[in-house]
């Protein structure tokens, strides 16, 4: 059974497969009005979403499919009279793939394993796959290609964005540097980026982890940056986090150390003043809409290709 459950087990070609098929959908969405006919995607939510809800039932309707939004805080599971290997097991008989959007990298690795059906990582604090394929397919049509291309990350490394962008960057062959304070509490995991330069080692991609954010920019094609409060970082430390953030502040100054024709990148939410500027994600190097829109396209795809896998 094919998943997504991380860009760290999906081959290059793999990769390329969804994006060229989310490119066609994006294009032609009426050939795959049919494409999820009678099928149903259960979307299982234990952290809050906007765009993740939203981007997969639209996508599932305009497929000809239907969507079940479950919320585990009103679940049996929040009272403990349920468990997660119980609910997959039962929910994998009524329907055709699953989404979950959780805490724990290892509880959406266990409904894969005990799953019958399809599951997708719509996000944990280890990683965002969706959202990196969405963003690997904005670059794909702004510059036209990934290959070769420079990425550069700043602010808090030490993120499932992060880390699902060193997976996805090494296995298409674009380089990635990573601009975040010093200390694990702020940089990628070890681990993940000792897996992401092997898979970079095949394709020819760098990959570096620098203090400095202006070095971190340096030439680059694309600047991303993304919330320095995660859905999982506690409110109490947000003070102090600013304050060690704020030298990774996507500015117009920082983006004069990038590529002139550099494109600005933020998964959402942004708060304006916070990691980016106004000036910055509201002006004309900006993509963050285009790349919130193709969540849609390439979630699309992304069902399609695992329910294809599936069916045979």
């Amino acid at each position: 059974m094919l998943h997504l459950i991380s860009l760290e087990n999906w081959s290059t070609e793999l990769i390329e497969e969804v994006l060229a098929l989310a490119a066609k959908i994006k294009k032609t969405p009426g050939d795959y009005a049919d494409a999820m006919h009678r099928k149903t995607l259960m979307m299982i939510f234990e952290k809050p979403s906007l765009r993740t809800r939203v981007s997969f039932e639209t996508g599932v309707t305009q497929m000809g499919g239907h969507a079940i939004f479950y919320d585990l805080a009103t679940s049996p599971l929040s009272s403990g009279k349920e468990n997660v290997e119980d609910l997959v097991r039962v929910v994998c008989r009524y329907v055709d793939i699953i989404m979950g959007r959780l805490f724990e990298q290892m509880h959406i690795e266990e409904m894969a394993r005990l799953s019958r059906v399809p599951v997708i990582n719509a996000l944990t604090n280890y990683e965002h796959p969706c959202q990196i394929l969405a963003d690997l397919q904005t670059v794909a049509e702004k510059k036209g290609k990934l290959a070769g291309l420079k990425l550069a990350y700043v602010g808090d490394g030490n993120n499932n964005v992060t880390h699902s962008l060193l997976f996805g960057c090494a296995k298409v062959g674009m380089h990635i540097s990573v601009g975040c304070p010093k200390g694990a509490e702020y940089s990628p995991m070890e681990e993940v980026v000792a897996s992401a330069k092997k898979a970079a080692a095949k394709t020819g991609a760098k990959i570096s982890i620098v203090q400095d954010p202006a070095a971190a920019v340096k030439n680059a094609d694309v600047v991303y940056t993304d919330s320095w409060m995660s859905y999982h970082i506690p409110e109490h430390k947000k003070d102090a986090r600013v304050k060690v953030f704020h030298p990774y502040q996507v500015n117009a100054e920082l983006m004069k150390h990038a590529a002139p024709d550099a494109i600005f990148m933020n998964c959402l939410p942004a708060m304006r003043g916070f990691e980016q500027t106004a000036d910055v994600i509201d002006g004309p190097q900006s993509v963050v809409f285009d790349e919130a829109e193709n969540r849609l396209h390439v979630q699309k795809a992304i069902m399609v290709k695992l329910l294809a896998e599936a069916s045979r």
